[in-house]
């Protein structure tokens, strides 16, 4: 058994697919199956429980899984220790980040960080809040951009920016002829959200003083998975929404159809931190990071701290 078996099964226990897991460890499906099957039969006890399918974890698959992510932990705080007393900065940085952030804060800010610190070599993830915390708790990840506070003893933050919401909606609208759009605008239209999961739909929710999703009319039971799929909804005409600003650099902007104004509501916008466990030892290299998100920020969003760097 070595360290690269500890991986493909935590990968499978995580993701119940041994496909998905493969992707995960940048393996082809054979050979991480066949790995693992060639663990089972050297330990003498069964892994996973397969199905047509489904894959299940086993009793003693469990407690192999939890030893396995001990050694995994304390390989990778050797490897980042090794890192810090020597430069920092250098090699790999683990990045998670939000579906609804990724795709328009990445641009900005990957050239940027090359060039001022050509040594940091970025390793991006996109994945809903709940699976970054989990990563980041496992060790997988080394930080994560998330828009909701954590509540972990073990994780810190570092506040970026307040990114302000804006209202999408189809050009035909009439608040297409509004100067401004306010809450109570908002209270009589279809609200089109994210899927389950994603933190924008809750914020969106609270920014519109609602406690939870509308239960009646046409689009009761119409989720989005990505923000992109819910700006085509409101194309459509199925609704409004609401985006974070940042977002209006996305391609949809230019496509014609959908037109987005700021909301004039008190406290609509959403934090962006940037969160670390408190063990990491290469702090240096994240407030390095932070500041260049800082410095290459549009005026469409508010900085709201600097990394002191």
């Amino acid at each position: 058994m070595n360290l690269r078996d500890i991986q493909y099964i935590i990968a499978v226990a995580e993701t119940r697919h041994f496909g998905k897991a493969a992707e995960r460890c940048y393996v082809s499906q054979p050979t991480l199956s066949g790995q693992i099957r060639k663990l089972e039969e050297e330990l003498g006890v069964a892994i996973f429980e397969r199905t047509s399918r489904s894959v299940a974890i086993t009793p003693v698959g469990e407690q192999i899984l939890a030893i396995g992510r001990q050694i995994t932990e304390q390989v990778d705080a050797i490897q980042q220790l090794a890192r810090a007393q020597q430069d920092p900065l250098a090699g790999p940085l683990r990045l998670g980040a939000i579906p609804t952030l990724s795709p328009y804060l990445m641009p900005l800010i990957l050239m940027p960080l090359k060039r001022r610190h050509p040594q940091m070599k970025l390793v991006l993830s996109e994945e809903l809040t709940e699976s970054l915390l989990q990563r980041l708790h496992h060790h997988e990840i080394d930080a994560a951009l998330l828009a909701t506070p954590v509540e972990n003893p073990q994780l810190d933050e570092i506040p970026l920016f307040d990114e302000p919401f804006w209202v999408a909606f189809p050009r035909k609208h009439d608040f297409y002829t509004r100067e401004k759009i306010r809450l109570r605008d908002l209270q009589q239209e279809e609200l089109l959200l994210l899927s389950e999961g994603h933190c924008l739909a809750q914020q969106a929710l609270d920014v519109c003083h609602l406690k939870e999703r509308q239960v009646q009319g046409q689009m009761a039971d119409l989720r989005a998975a990505s923000l992109e799929t819910l700006i085509q909804l409101v194309r459509s005409g199925f609704g409004i929404t609401l985006i974070p600003a940042l977002a209006m650099r996305g391609s949809w902007a230019t496509g014609g159809g959908v037109v987005a104004q700021p909301l004039e509501v008190a406290g609509a916008s959403r934090r962006i931190s940037l969160v670390y466990r408190q063990s990491f030892p290469r702090a240096q290299a994240l407030q390095a990071l932070a500041q260049v998100i800082i410095d290459n920020l549009p005026n469409t969003v508010n900085p709201v701290g600097g990394s002191g760097s």
